[in-house]
């Protein structure tokens, strides 16, 4: 049986990609009933890799499998008739529905919000897209179709991140779709708090374009407070001092002393006591206005030792940390303390995988990775007996090809 805070929450996941997957993957770690509604073909993101060498069958790669743990799946076709008032059904005893199609989609195929709502008043729909839905307010782009990247350029990310105000730089995880994941999953939950005290559900949605504005919302107080736009400033901060990446004998470090406590403990584990009088370097703002000095300082310092000596000399003192590889997070013991990677099975392959785990720990209702990501159709039988439907329509469903079963 599952366990989890949200046990017993029944959740229609109609997305693909990135964003709207990690956001149900959410939902099913903490103990949701997330079922996948696929095309009879299967998510088109099954086929990105990365592969294991031994995997003949293919059903998914390591994109798939990471963000659709825990999901059962029914494979449907929605562009017929059946496939839409199969949906409608299981809409209508659903507590949340999640789709990140362009806006207007679900209302073309008779699926939008207002339609399933009158069947079932309690349901809270969300969608994500990348410049928002025309309910809460229609964007001028509301009709493009966006991504990742686009996001982190639009939302400001890319244009304070890189080595120098001339060259922007993506930033490596998918934050465009993974930080507005995060906000829907958190506004799904909100909604769902008030449907089940009101009885009334609702609307609602996140852009991706809006999700990055406020991650990046530092770079709105500055211009406000400035009227200069930030740009990309390397590997240190425009507000504090030193805040960094410095260079190690062996890799890089980072370092960070946002208050000036820090400042002379990291000053005593250079061996330097005669900074601390320094008027400088005094406070924050004076080390800012000595930032060039103030980081060379520190540079010259690491740059000598290895990361592990760094840490030996900061441990506990000074906020510290080496820059990891994955290899580095392997072999790191406070990722097997916080059973922060899992291995699950992976059909096709000999052996299992490793995914990340949920990062969200609770004593009373612990979630995590209970199973692998579903084959297309998987659970197509189960689900729909769950919902009560004759198993001969099932049959008489599959056999016409509306359903579709692993």
């Amino acid at each position: 049986m599952t366990t989890g805070a949200l046990a017993g929450v029944k959740v229609l996941d109609l997305t693909q990609m990135l964003a709207g997957p990690y956001c149900t993957m959410l939902l099913a770690d903490q103990g949701a009933d997330v079922v996948k509604i696929e095309p009879v073909g299967g998510d088109p993101t099954r086929l990105f890799g990365p592969f294991r060498a031994d995997d003949t069958a293919r059903h998914f790669g390591g994109y798939f499998q990471s963000t659709n743990r825990n999901k059962r799946s029914l494979a449907l076709d929605l562009k017929a008739p059946e496939g839409v008032a199969l949906f409608r059904r299981l809409a209508a005893d659903a507590d949340i529905v999640v789709e990140n199609f362009r806006a207007g989609v679900m209302d073309k195929l008779g699926l939008g919000y207002e339609t399933l709502a009158a069947a079932n008043p309690r349901l809270v729909y969300a969608a994500i897209r990348g410049f928002g839905d025309p309910r809460t307010g229609r964007s001028p782009y509301a009709d493009r179709p966006a991504f990742d990247v686009v996001a982190q350029a639009m939302g400001g990310a890319m244009g304070i991140t890189g080595p120098d105000a001339r060259t922007p730089l993506k930033i490596g995880p998918g934050i465009g779709d993974i930080f507005p994941a995060v906000l829907a999953a958190f506004g799904i939950l909100a909604a769902l708090t008030h449907a089940r005290s009101s009885g009334r559900g609702q609307f609602l949605d996140v852009a991706m374009y809006d999700g990055i504005v406020a991650l990046c919302e530092r770079l709105v107080y500055q211009f406000s407070y400035t009227n200069k736009a930030p740009v990309p400033e390397g590997n240190h901060h425009p507000i504090l001092c030193p805040f960094g990446v410095f260079s190690a004998r062996d890799g890089a470090v980072t370092i960070g002393c946002p208050r000036d406590t820090f400042w002379l403990e990291l000053v005593d584990a250079m061996g330097r006591p005669e900074l601390r009088g320094d008027p400088r370097f005094a406070s924050n703002n004076d080390r800012l206005a000595h930032a060039a000095e103030t980081n060379r300082i520190v540079e010259e310092w690491t740059s000598r030792r290895t990361k592990a000596e760094i840490a030996q000399a900061l441990d506990g003192r000074v906020p510290f940390g080496p820059v990891n590889t994955a290899e580095d997070i392997f072999a790191d013991p406070h990722m097997q303390a916080r059973q922060m990677l899992v291995e699950v099975e992976h059909p096709g392959s000999a052996t299992p995988v490793t995914i990340a785990s949920t990062p969200i720990r609770m004593t009373r209702t612990p979630g995590g990775v209970r199973q692998r990501a579903p084959l297309v159709g998987e659970h197509s039988a189960q689900v729909l007996a769950d919902a009560g439907i004759d198993p001969r329509e099932v049959a008489d469903l599959m056999a016409r090809g509306i359903v579709a079963g692993a």
